[in-house]
């Protein structure tokens, strides 16, 4: 091949390669392509509906490889805050050996389960924090929770004193995203994922001074 015949096939070639570039699909366009595969893949089956899929603000805001612009970050914060709902009877804290068995517990919400009552879920706590030092095994995608109230000098929960540590860690279970808008937490109150008797007894778990949490 000559040089000019080269040149002329590089030139033809570039042309080609912008062509495809420029009628290739929009980001936009790529989302819904994605949106629409996803949507496919997935089937109603028992209580595991495919609308578990559809995305909330929070979630589609955080679903990006970057993180959300400031306006957004604080309006599903906000929103998220509004969401909290305080337990119905006044009372944060539960059974501290309840809140144990539901922390260990990682049941629930499976096409297999009957029904939606939470009260055969888990808090699968385990699966991201430690909480007790007995235990061998925890993930460690979320901080350790050992000594929680402890540490954060809460000798009595029913005492004004440990009121904002109460409430706030009774925010962060009901919806994390109050605090935090790509928390990775479940956010149990908010999704009904567990009820308020369950979420005041994994509450006394790390609140209260009895609990070996905070031994």
């Amino acid at each position: 091949m000559n040089k000019p015949t080269h040149h002329a096939v590089l030139a033809i070639g570039t042309a080609v390669l912008l062509a495809g570039c420029a009628s290739g699909p929009s980001p936009a366009q790529l989302d819904e392509q994605a949106a629409a595969m996803m949507k496919a893949s997935f089937r109603d089956q028992g209580i595991a509906k495919a609308d578990r899929i559809n995305q909330d603000l929070g979630q589609s805001a955080c679903s990006s490889d970057k993180a959300p612009a400031e306006a957004v970050t604080k309006k599903v914060e906000a929103e998220a805050l509004a969401s909290i709902k305080p337990p119905a009877n006044g009372q944060y804290l539960g059974a501290w050996k309840q809140g144990e068995r539901i922390a260990q517990s990682g049941r629930g919400m499976t096409w297999s389960d009957p029904n939606t009552d939470t009260k055969n879920n888990g808090g699968n706590c385990y699966n991201c924090h430690q909480i007790d030092q007995k235990e061998i095994s925890y993930g460690t995608i979320g901080p350790s929770l050992w000594n929680y109230g402890k540490l954060r000098g809460v000798n009595d929960p029913a005492a004004a004193a440990a009121k904002p540590i109460v409430e706030y860690t009774w925010g962060k279970l009901w919806n994390s995203k109050a605090y935090s808008a790509c928390s990775n937490m479940p956010r149990f109150g908010h999704m009904k994922l567990l009820d308020e008797e369950q979420i005041r007894h994994i509450m006394a778990l790390l609140l209260d001074p009895a609990s070996p949490v905070n031994q």
